[in-house]
């Protein structure tokens, strides 16, 4: 994964960045290729890091991967059979390779570190200012949604010195975790999208996971800049930990945020149409994705690149042309026996649940409505009323058959079946994708929900080796 770094580094000036010890090596060798955390991706010059994961150590391929690709460098938790640096923590000496990588390219050049965190959106937000950030400058971003301790030191580690801009997403399962990786990556420009309810099991209450997410704000250089949702209470509070200037958006059209969506509709695909609305004047917007939340996330990803240098009126228009990047994120497709798939599987909890379920009326249309939603994962105590909620919502927009996977996702079904919604049920992924090819028509629109982690993208994967469009 990744590019060479900018700024060469010999093998003694790695160990240093990572407070470890050279072993095999000679001091001065220059190294220039890759940091990668995949031995596959190895390749002459790379810096190996051999992390210990719960299926896979890392270094079980050290030797065999220096053996074959020639020079490579290893950082190692134990000594192993090939020029490696010997740390106490492989992760943490990734993310000091990478704040010491950071440090370099500021010193050399131009370089602003935009972060973005909340409870839903972050993937789609990153995937929308990507798009936006490239039109004023070279820009590098997350593949998919590396926003850990792991994937974002990987994505500090792509830039070089031709980056002008580098988007970062961070998440958090528990609090610490974002301040944790605003000392990897200090801040220029730091959103806050929404605080909800992703991860209750980490945090324990909706006050917790705002102060985790405020995190990000303190990760703010003295000069840096605050963007929060003025349509989120816990969000806009930040302002108060701000550091120096605060903006705001609104995709409710609240007049006094910065940047605020007005005439907010829905055309025939379930895409809003909506107005620019802020200082420099009002302009035009239409999404090419489905979802009114998508609003909110269209209108930070602007105010980002507003305050890179972006006028209104380019970023309106290079938003109505941005698409999200990443996979099982409302990706509505046709197949080939006719049903609609809305794919909306790669993660969720009650916000993003609910959003998605809004959507599927519009998409619908007169088709027969299909929900096939896995169980919401890391909810803690509140995951069975989240689940039941998300179950009366499902009736409340009409769904005609509810399909659910996992037993948390059981109160989901009885809450469902009991507002007359159609209701089956299976204990994991395997037992529906053994009937799957029976439950899905030619009339239907099938919107897939679910945790990563209890396999809805599974199904979504299924069923769309059969798209058509």
């Amino acid at each position: 994964m990744g590019k060479c770094m900018s700024v060469l580094m010999t093998a003694a000036q790695i160990a240093q960045a990572v407070n470890g010890e050279l072993h095999g090596m000679e001091a001065d060798t220059l190294i220039e290729g890759p940091v990668v955390i995949d031995s596959r991706q190895a390749i002459e010059g790379s810096v190996f890091v051999a992390i210990v994961g719960e299926k896979v150590d890392g270094h079980d391929y050290a030797t065999a991967t220096a053996g074959e690709v020639g020079t490579v460098l290893v950082i190692a938790q134990r000594p192993v059979d090939a020029p490696h640096i010997l740390v106490d923590d492989c992760v943490l000496a990734l993310g000091r390779l990478a704040t010491v990588h950071l440090e370099s390219l500021r010193a050399n050049g131009e370089i602003t570190v935009l972060g973005m965190t909340g409870s839903v959106g972050k993937t789609t937000t990153k995937d929308l200012t990507r798009q936006l950030a490239e039109v004023l400058g070279n820009t590098v971003a997350p593949r998919l949604s590396f926003n850990n301790e792991i994937g974002l030191p990987l994505t500090v580690l792509e830039a070089d010195a031709s980056t002008r801009y580098l988007v970062l997403e961070m998440g958090a399962s528990g609090p610490g975790h974002i301040d944790e990786l605003t000392a990897i990556a200090p801040l220029d420009i730091a959103c806050v999208l929404m605080v909800g309810h992703a991860h209750m099991g980490g945090f324990g209450s909706i006050e917790a996971v705002a102060r985790a997410k405020a995190e990000i704000i303190d990760g703010l250089y003295p000069e840096g800049l605050a963007i929060l949702n003025a349509d989120d209470e816990r969000s806009v509070a930040m302002a108060d930990r701000a550091p120096a200037s605060v903006v705001t958006f609104s995709a409710s059209g609240n007049p006094e945020a910065t940047v605020r969506a007005i005439n907010v509709a829905l055309n025939e695909r379930g895409c809003a149409t909506f107005t620019l609305s802020c200082e420099e004047g009002q302009y035009p917007v239409e999404l090419k994705f489905p979802g009114i939340h998508n609003v909110s996330n269209a209108l930070a990803a602007m105010t980002m690149a507003m305050n890179l240098g972006m006028s209104a009126e380019q970023a309106a228009q290079v938003m109505s042309e941005a698409t999200i990047l990443s996979p099982h994120r409302m990706d509505v497709r046709e197949l080939a026996c006719g049903a609609l798939i809305v794919d909306d599987s790669y993660n969720a909890n009650l916000d993003s649940m609910t959003a998605s379920l809004a959507c599927l009326p519009t998409l619908a249309g007169t088709r027969h409505k299909v929900v096939i939603a896995s169980a919401m994962l890391e909810l803690g105590e509140s995951s069975d009323d989240v689940h039941e909620r998300c179950g009366k919502k499902a009736a409340e927009v009409g769904t005609d058959l509810l399909i659910t996977i996992g037993n948390l996702a059981t109160p989901m079904s009885r809450a469902a079946r009991e507002a007359g919604v159609e209701v089956l049920h299976y204990e994991n992924v395997e037992q529906l994708l053994e009937q799957l090819d029976s439950l899905v028509e030619a009339g239907d629109c099938v919107l897939i929900k679910g945790s990563h982690g209890s396999g809805a993208w599974r199904v979504a994967d299924r069923l769309l080796q059969e798209s058509v469009a």
